[in-house]
């Protein structure tokens, strides 16, 4: 079946679309080839042509833009004024958009500190399935503007409606970064040492843990601040965990650019976040490795934002992992592989989305 590729570049144009049109995928750039891949039944509303930054007041820390504007743009944009997402969005060099992002949920290891993307929407825009117009919040962080629309979209997926503009709240950027990696021997030694910093007083920026094919794992906690504090910050962790090594400068970027760039994932391979907690890595990890297995070819993962989110990544069926998550009653949102196969483990909450969708998208247009 040929089916079209639609590219509005205004809202309006958007809301002629939704009206003409009984069955719509939503994308952006397709940085997430698993969520951007049409289903066959379904035309492409491409959102790349709705792009651009509508209003930036630096002063107020608050920006809006279109919701196919690249992330790209928006971080050259704060920049020049020495700020940015502290939520860290992932796959940027992908050309991920604002859009895209939110609709998927995602957030980079950069979240630790500060939350979530869904702790930075402040307000949007969205054609709902009848083609109407839909705002939610606001353009100002102090904002009570009834039921959390923005909140409800984040992992939405482009199931309630099409999103046309956002509005985030923004931080002061950090003058200097500073890493302190810790290998060790065993996945259990690496878990204690991030308990260590997940516990105690620190302002660490991002904690993160990357096992090895070979059972050792490493550490990485990552500070931003005043350069001339990193050293004495970064000693005071190295004297909590007896050891670690100290990386600056491009090294140290280039560490936290692979992470949320997903440099460690082959290019063929299917990419799963999973939401967890901290307690629960040794067990999923022992299982992961044991069962997802098939051939020689093991799962490789990594424990981000202080062991909150697995990224697992495998080149085999998800039929394996799907059986896991299952076991250990968690999701897993599939963000690279096969198309139609977006969730898979444990599905909450199925009741409460269908009563939304009821809602927003009645008619069911959206995939």
């Amino acid at each position: 079946m040929n089916l079209l590729m639609l590219r509005p570049n205004t809202i309006d144009e958007v809301q002629t679309i939704v009206r003409q049109h009984p069955r719509l995928h939503l994308r952006g750039r397709g940085s997430k080839p698993a969520l951007s891949t049409p289903p066959g039944d379904a035309e492409t509303l491409d959102l790349s042509g709705l792009s651009g930054v509508v209003e930036y007041n630096p002063g107020e820390y608050t920006f809006t833009a279109y919701a196919g504007t690249r992330i790209a743009v928006v971080q050259s944009m704060l920049d020049a004024h020495a700020q940015y997402l502290p939520f860290d969005p992932p796959l940027v060099e992908r050309e991920a958009t604002l859009g895209g992002t939110l609709a998927a949920g995602l957030s980079g290891p950069g979240r630790y500190r500060y939350g979530g993307v869904r702790d930075f929407i402040l307000g949007v825009r969205f054609v709902d399935g009848n083609a109407q117009v839909v705002r939610g919040g606001g353009k100002v962080v102090k904002n009570s503007a009834g039921f959390d629309i923005p909140k409800l979209m984040v992992g939405s997926l482009g199931q309630l409606g099409v999103l046309v503009e956002l509005t985030f709240k923004v931080f002061p950027k950090a003058a200097a970064y500073t890493t302190l990696q810790l290998h060790c021997p065993a996945l259990d030694e690496a878990l204690q040492a991030l308990y260590q910093v997940y516990t105690a007083r620190l302002d660490v920026d991002s904690l993160d843990l990357a096992p090895r094919e070979d059972g050792s794992a490493t550490l990485y906690v990552r500070l931003g601040g005043l350069p001339d504090a990193l050293p004495a910050r970064a000693e005071r962790i190295r004297a909590l965990l007896k050891g670690g090594e100290v990386v600056d400068d491009a090294e140290e970027a280039g560490v936290w650019r692979d992470a949320r760039e997903f440099a460690w994932v082959p290019s063929d391979w299917s990419l799963v976040k999973v939401p967890l907690t901290p307690g629960r890595i040794a067990q999923l990890d022992a299982a992961l490795t044991l069962k997802c297995v098939p051939g020689s070819s093991q799962a490789r993962r990594r424990y981000s934002c202080g062991g909150n989110v697995a990224w697992v990544a495998t080149p085999e069926s998800l039929v394996a992992l799907d059986d896991v998550l299952t076991s250990f009653g968690l999701s897993g949102l599939v963000v690279f592989g096969p198309a139609g196969q977006v969730r898979i483990g444990a599905r909450n909450g199925q009741a409460f989305e269908r009563r939304v969708k009821e809602v927003f998208d009645p008619a069911k247009r959206f995939g």
